[in-house]
C-alpha cells in the first residue's frame, strides 16, 4: 500500500512513484504499463526525456481511471520564458493524452525561469496543472524563486512551489536544503535515489548489513530511508521484477539506529 504526502495546496501525492528518465521512447509505454500493473500510480516524466508520448499511450491504455494516477512532467530549458513555456505545456498535455498534469515542474534554473513560472501559474489557474514546482533548484535559486512568488503584482496568482525535485540519496542527503524547503512549505522529491550506482552503492557495507537484517535489498533499504524522512522517491527500472521489488518498501521499518547509521553516509 503506497502512502501519500500532502502538498502545500492540499493535493495528495504518492510518496513512491515511477521515473522514466533515460527510458527509450520505444520502451517507455511497456515500462509504464508494467509499473502501473505492479501498483505504481505516480509517473514522473519530462519534456527533455522525449518519452511523454509513451507515457501518454500507457496511461490511456492501462485501464486505471485518470483521477487515480498522478502524472508529473517538467518544462525543459529550451522552452524557458512565458510564451514558449505556455505553448510547451499544451504540447506536453497533447503528448500525454490528458487534460491536466498533477504536477508541473521547471526542470532546471536556467533561462527566463520567472517567465516559465508565470506560465505555470497560469496553467494552474486554468486547471491544466494541479500543483506546480521546480526541479534542481539549489537553495539560493530556490529561495529567490519562492520569494519572487511572494512579491508579484496583486492581479497575478501567487503560488509557492509545491515541490522541489533534487538529487537526493544516502550519499547526498540534502538535509540543509530540505530545511529551507520546509520553511516555504515545499515538498522535497528525490531523483537518483540509488546514487546512479556510484560509490559502489549496491555493495555498500552499511546498506547491505541493514538489508540482511530485514531480508531486503540495498535498493529497498535506500528507498525506505528516504521514505521515512518523508522524501518523495521515483526509482526507475525497466525490469518488472525490479519495479515490484522497489515498490515493496512498506512492509518493514528501519529502526532509529538504522536511520542514524545511514545518516552517516552523507558526503
Amino acid at each position: 500500500m503506497n502512502k501519500t504526502v500532502k502538498l502545500n495546496n492540499g493535493v495528495e501525492m504518492p510518496i513512491l512513484g515511477y521515473g522514466v528518465y533515460q527510458i527509450a521512447p520505444e520502451e517507455c509505454e511497456r515500462c509504464v504499463l508494467d509499473a502501473i500493473s505492479v501498483g505504481y500510480r505516480s509517473i514522473d516524466t519530462a519534456q527533455a526525456y522525449y518519452n511523454e508520448e509513451g507515457v501518454g499511450k500507457a496511461i490511456s491504455k492501462c485501464g486505471v481511471p485518470r483521477d487515480e494516477l498522478f502524472i508529473t512532467t517538467k518544462i525543459g530549458v529550451p522552452n524557458a520564458g512565458e510564451e514558449k513555456a505556455k505553448a510547451s505545456i499544451d504540447e506536453s498535455l497533447r503528448k500525454l493524452q490528458t487534460e491536466y498534469v498533477d504536477l508541473l515542474l521547471i526542470h532546471q534554473p536556467f533561462g527566463d525561469y520567472y517567465g516559465t513560472y508565470r506560465a505555470m501559474e497560469e496553467a494552474y489557474k486554468d486547471g491544466k496543472a494541479r500543483a506546480i514546482g521546480v526541479s534542481n533548484f539549489y537553495p539560493d535559486r530556490f529561495i529567490d524563486l519562492a520569494e519572487f512568488c511572494e512579491i508579484k503584482p496583486a492581479e497575478h496568482v501567487k503560488i509557492k512551489p509545491a515541490v522541489n525535485q533534487v538529487e537526493t540519496h544516502v550519499f547526498n542527503q540534502q538535509v540543509k536544503a530540505e530545511e529551507i524547503m520546509r520553511e516555504y512549505g515545499t515538498q522535497i522529491m528525490s531523483w537518483a535515489s540509488f546514487a546512479e550506482g556510484r560509490n559502489n552503492f549496491f555493495t555498500n557495507g552499511i546498506l547491505t548489513g541493514i538489508g540482511q537484517k530485514y531480508n531486503k535489498s540495498v535498493a529497498q533499504v535506500a528507498l525506505r530511508f528516504l521514505i521515512q524522512r518523508n522524501i518523495v522517491v521515483i526509482p526507475k527500472s525497466t525490469h518488472k521484477e525490479r519495479m515490484a521489488e522497489n515498490f515493496d518498501v512498506f512492509s518493514f521499518e528501519l529502526s532509529e539506529q538504522d536511520m542514524n547509521e545511514i545518516a552517516k553516509l552523507d558526503k
